[in-house]
């Protein structure tokens, strides 16, 4: 026998029964294993204690590694051991956005329902690219993609709608779409200074010239400015890329205002609204969309605010004919003989081939909560973020950044970081994001903004997408910041001070002034 042929199952090394998910005895199996997570993450939260692990990066690697090393043992341990030990090293070493104070991304807690679907979904495991790979969940995949082309585009005549990866994905594709039809000439593409990375990103893979960037005000297109950029490329085809929801500040970009400067031009529409486009799902917060209809096609994501289990994006399309440059033939696939035969041809849904059935979670949740109660949630978090800005206008110590919250997010920073010159005060800021990391106390995110004499400074980001925390789950936080702010700001002084200033006897500063706090007691250390 070869070195490298497996020894054969024998008494010393029974096969072991049950393997599989599906099939009519795997769910049993899956049960029991299913009982293993469930605990497992019942017990690592606590031992978590906070909205991540405390120690900062290298204490994250140490403590995870410990729990697997090696990851590709000689002889595997068991599935209930591997299970347990790799589920508690990411459960333990986790950033839990259903923590009120994890809030720094577009970052959502997923609904127990969605994740519950999507668990089914992996044990049957279809596979998006055939038919008969995927007889029900393709029929769920269409019925969901045409109800959210319907939310999205409620008067074109032949919507449509793609299941993507999330909102990069679904741009890329929204550009290679403009592309495809650009003609005489190539694509310009011409968006905001506040654009999404993946636009360019995009333009980049499909060999397109970069976009051309315009001016913003108060974070949003200037229209004034849109329509001098699309007139010096008069003549070249253009497609316009707007923003609802943008990633640092939440704001919406003028659609009324871009779709009409798009039309004078004979530029194509295209909307990133992976942010904001679930405010459709509210009768009350739609308006805040107005104009989304006059574009060509539309990035939603699903994995924000529709708390979806990653991943859950959407490119929805005005008329489905736009979707005829993605149509592939591949004959273990689609033969065209199967096809005139009655089999969905599902290839030419995605610029990907094997999928996963992520619109089942989608149409579980749809079907749980209704267009009325998907409403609800996303008015609680647009709610929190008004209240949390308030509490924030409240607090003297903490400043706002000037103007209108965007959707659900919240920027502000130290009132200490506004005493010192601008550099400094951006670097208190960021120590005080840095520290509570560290600390394993809050995840904020960070964002470069305009304050309100026009300077760019750098400012704490609350990105508010739990369903469920209310406000006063949230206001402990904003005492984490003013407390951190403080030692960061005395840091400051203490190293700006000539050092004949600095008693004799005074050890130096640490550096790291999360350090003394990491092995706080559990209590101590827990989140708000």
């Amino acid at each position: 026998m070869s070195d490298a042929t497996p020894p054969a199952p024998g008494p010393d090394r029974p096969r072991e029964e049950g393997l599989v998910a599906g099939g009519a005895h795997g769910p049993g199996r899956l049960r029991a294993l299913t009982a293993i997570v469930l605990d497992t993450l019942e017990d690592a939260a606590p031992a978590r204690g906070g909205p991540l692990p405390a120690g900062g990066p290298e204490a994250v690697a140490r403590n995870t590694l410990a729990r697997f090393d090696p990851v590709l043992p000689e002889e595997g341990i068991g599935p209930e051991s591997a299970l347990g030990d790799l589920v508690r090293a990411v459960a333990e070493g986790a950033a839990d956005p259903a923590d009120p104070a994890c809030v720094a991304h577009l970052h959502c807690p997923p609904l127990a329902v969605a994740v519950a679907a999507d668990l089914a979904g992996a044990a049957l495991n279809p596979s998006m690219d055939s038919w008969d790979q995927a007889p029900a969940a393709g029929v769920i995949e269409e019925a969901t993609t045409a109800a959210l082309a319907r939310l999205i585009h409620p008067t074109a005549p032949a919507p449509d709608a793609l299941i993507t990866s999330g909102g990069t994905e679904s741009n890329l594709v929204a550009l290679l779409l403009a592309r495809e039809r650009a003609t005489p000439g190539t694509l310009r593409v011409v968006t905001g200074s506040n654009a999404h990375h993946s636009v360019h990103r995009a333009a980049w893979m499909l060999g397109l010239p970069a976009p051309v960037v315009v001016a913003c005000r108060d974070g949003r297109i200037d229209p004034a400015a849109l329509d001098d950029a699309l007139a010096a490329l008069a003549g070249a085809p253009l497609l316009v890329v707007a923003t609802a929801g943008t990633t640092d500040e939440g704001r919406i970009d003028p659609l009324p205002e871009i779709a009409r400067v798009a039309e004078r031009h004979a530029a194509r529409l295209h909307v990133d609204a992976a942010y904001g486009g679930p405010l459709l799902f509210s009768e009350r917060l739609a308006p805040l969309l107005a104009g989304l209809e006059h574009a060509a096609s539309v990035t939603f994501d699903l994995h924000k605010l529709g708390w979806q289990p990653v991943a859950a994006g959407v490119l929805a399309v005005a008329d489905a004919g736009m979707l005829a440059p993605l149509s592939l033939r591949a004959d273990y696939l689609n033969a065209d003989d199967d096809t005139e035969a009655g089999l969905p041809d599902l290839l030419g849904r995605s610029i990907r081939t094997t999928r996963r059935p992520d619109a089942l979670k989608m149409a579980v949740t749809f079907r749980a909560l209704g267009r009325r109660g998907l409403g609800g949630l996303v008015e609680h978090c647009v709610r929190t973020a008004q209240e949390f800005g308030r509490a924030v206008d409240a607090r003297p110590g903490l400043r706002r950044r000037p103007g209108d919250i965007g959707i659900s997010t919240v920027l502000f920073r130290p009132a200490a970081a506004d005493a010192l010159p601008d550099e400094a005060g951006d670097a208190v800021v960021a120590a005080v994001r840095r520290t509570l990391l560290a600390e394993g106390r809050a995840v904020l995110g960070r964002a470069l903004a305009e304050d309100g004499e026009g300077r760019r400074r750098l400012w704490l980001k609350a990105t508010l997408l739990h369903p469920d925390a209310a406000t006063a789950d949230l206001l402990p936080l904003l005492d984490l910041v003013t407390a951190a702010a403080d030692r960061a700001a005395a840091d400051h002084a203490a190293a700006e001070a000539p050092a004949a200033e600095a008693p004799a006897a005074e050890a130096p500063a640490a550096e790291a002034p999360a350090a003394e706090d990491t092995d706080a007691p559990l209590a101590e250390r827990l989140s708000p």
